[in-house]
């Protein structure tokens, strides 16, 4: 294994912080899992010794890290179907279906979105490398609806710092379980990392960031309540935890919802309906919308029926 760089740490003032963590915010963009990797591949010691990534440690700890060359990536542009609803030399607007990725991942670099994107746009920011090119946001591979795409660095330079501002619209449709008394409301609660189920994220007051959800109430249904959400912060999975957080969780939410698939769902009901944005170029406010998809259609037919039978 080729090694790229050797990083040497002496520990200050440190107690009762596991290796692997400890790492993690030491060594910025590494995630924890990666520290363990190089944990059990013997790439990390402590004092000249093996350690395993639950050591705790101490103030004048010697940590060695050696850091592997990473492997090149090739993200190649694959034929798949997408709905490009809008297109300049600057930012594109893409209408995402259930089920697609955003962007490559290890262990799957084929049939994402940004395959498709590199094989229909001629050109694609670099700012986010090899395997996220063009990519500004994400939403999640069972999330439907719209993303903008930046077409060059300039335009993903601008449209990062718009949601850096909070100057990006974002507005959602979904259905969530139960009936919401209010017509609207805010949900104000910092979303970090679970504690323990590391894949998923939870309201909570350690190592987390400000999240905020504007929602109201669209529809109303026999146990169900359709809203319209207004993301204001935007964090990994935010609508999905907030929402199961009031005890209303998105239907059809294999992670954060009932594990009960009433509809034969393939994912959570939640779409990205509306986005707007100041171009990069002309500074000119542009809007999208979208129609929801027809899974999240029949869904809501299903349940307005349902609600004119009792009626």
């Amino acid at each position: 294994m080729e090694i790229k760089d050797v990083v040497e740490i002496i520990v200050q003032q440190q107690n009762n912080v596991r290796l692997d963590t400890f790492l993690a915010q030491e060594l910025n963009k590494v995630s924890r899992s990666f520290i363990q990797k190089l944990i059990k591949k013997n790439l990390v010691e402590v004092n000249d010794k093996k350690v395993k990534p639950k050591y705790k440690v101490c103030e004048g700890d010697k940590i060695v890290v050696k850091l592997p060359a990473p492997k090149k990536l090739e993200v190649k542009p694959e034929d798949i179907p997408i709905n490009i609803v809008y297109e300049d030399n600057d930012v594109a607007v893409v209408n995402k279906p259930q089920g697609m990725v955003v962007h490559p991942a290890p262990g799957n670099y084929s049939g994402t979105l940004v395959n498709a994107l590199l094989y229909y746009l001629e050109n694609l920011s670099s700012i986010n490398g090899v395997i996220r090119p063009g990519i500004v946001h994400r939403i999640d591979k069972d999330t439907s609806g719209l993303l903008m795409i930046a077409k060059n660095d300039n335009a993903h330079i601008k449209l990062s710092e718009q949601l850096k501002e909070h100057n990006i619209t974002r507005i959602y449709y979904t259905l969530v379980k139960g009936n919401i008394t209010e017509d609207k409301g805010t949900i104000n609660a910092p979303i970090g990392r679970h504690p323990v189920e590391r894949k998923r994220m939870a309201v909570t007051d350690k190592n987390s960031k400000d999240a905020i959800t504007h929602f109201q109430v669209l529809e109303r249904f026999i146990d169900y309540t359709l809203l319209k959400v207004k993301l204001e912060t935007g964090r990994t999975h935010q609508i999905r935890v907030h929402m199961s957080y009031i005890n209303h969780p998105v239907v059809g939410d294999p992670v954060y919802g009932s594990k009960n698939n009433k509809f034969n769902l393939n994912g959570q009901l939640l779409h990205a309906k509306v986005i707007g944005f100041k171009h990069p170029r002309t500074g000119e406010y542009m809007e999208f919308d979208s129609e929801l998809p027809e899974h999240f259609v029949k869904v809501l037919n299903v349940l307005r029926n349902q609600k004119k039978s009792r009626q």
